[in-house]
């Protein structure tokens, strides 16, 4: 059986929770989703997963609604407790880590600090957490084993964030795009397309480039935010293809005709005169 790679393509952005509603809408079951979740050991929130449908195109919108007002982990020495006491398969667990690690990083550059003591604002919430965390499970679950990205817009403008107003992209997103050598576009969307969390999973979990695929499965993830086109990312699932060889062909067809074909016939050249106009 052939590896199964996915590839996301990401014309209006990209966040957790749209990468997320993609895995969802391409099959991943909500049902295991939560239980797999629940071996991390939050509390007070819930899912949200519903159906929407814009510009023609129905897909998956899904949210996490955090009814609490702790942030359980706002250091990353916490997130690696949290993900160690929940006993996840090992290769989420460790892609789960590898995200936050290179958030950290991004951080502690931005604010002057290390990767230990960098202090995590929006990122420490319940939703990254579980955006993080189920991305990785997505990827485990559905059996996942190369993963792309194409080239992201990130939009233009500021967002209000803990620091205050910021410039799009987010100091955050960019030094993530930037620490992987993403390709960036521009775009006239208003407002932040990327976030920090989908800039931390694609930058470190996927290549950014196309692959060539047969595509067996598709999924619609829906962002929030409202555009004159419609706000999704669209995950393609299949595996690799391969173009056939056609292998002598070519070469048969190129052969060189003084040594295949003898010519006892003889072609003066002074039979036909040769006129070249200036």
């Amino acid at each position: 059986m052939s590896a199964r790679i996915a590839y996301f393509d990401c014309f209006s952005g990209a966040s957790g929770d749209m990468l997320l509603g993609a895995w969802l809408d391409a099959g991943l079951d909500l049902c295991l989703l939560e239980r797999d979740l629940e071996s991390l050991g939050l509390t007070d929130y819930r899912l949200k997963v519903e159906r929407r449908a814009d510009h023609g195109i129905t897909g998956t919108k899904f949210d996490v609604l955090d009814e609490g007002s702790e942030r359980p982990a706002t250091h990353l020495c916490a997130v690696r407790e949290i993900i160690a006491r929940a006993g996840l398969p090992q290769p989420v667990a460790e892609a789960s880590l590898a995200v936050f690690a290179r958030l950290a990083e991004a951080e502690a550059r931005i604010h002057g600090t290390t990767v230990d003591e960098v202090h995590f604002h929006e990122v420490g919430a319940v939703d990254t957490l579980i955006d993080v965390v189920g991305f990785c499970l997505a990827v485990h679950r559905l059996e996942i084993q190369g993963l792309y990205a194409s080239a992201l817009p990130v939009g233009r403008g500021t967002v209000r964030t803990e620091h205050g107003l910021l410039p799009v992209p987010a100091p955050a997103t960019l030094a993530l795009l930037a620490s992987a050598g993403a390709p960036i576009l521009p775009s006239r969307a208003d407002g932040e397309l990327v976030t920090p969390t989908g800039a931390a999973l694609l930058s470190t979990l996927a290549t950014f480039e196309q692959p060539a695929m047969i595509v067996r499965q598709v999924g619609y993830g829906f962002g929030s935010k409202r555009f004159a086109w419609p706000n999704v990312v669209r995950v393609w699932i299949g595996e690799p293809y391969e173009a056939p060889q056609c292998a002598g062909h070519w070469h048969d067809a190129a052969h060189s005709h003084a040594e295949m074909h003898d010519h006892p016939h003889a072609h003066p050249h002074g039979g036909h005169e040769h006129t070249h106009n200036a």
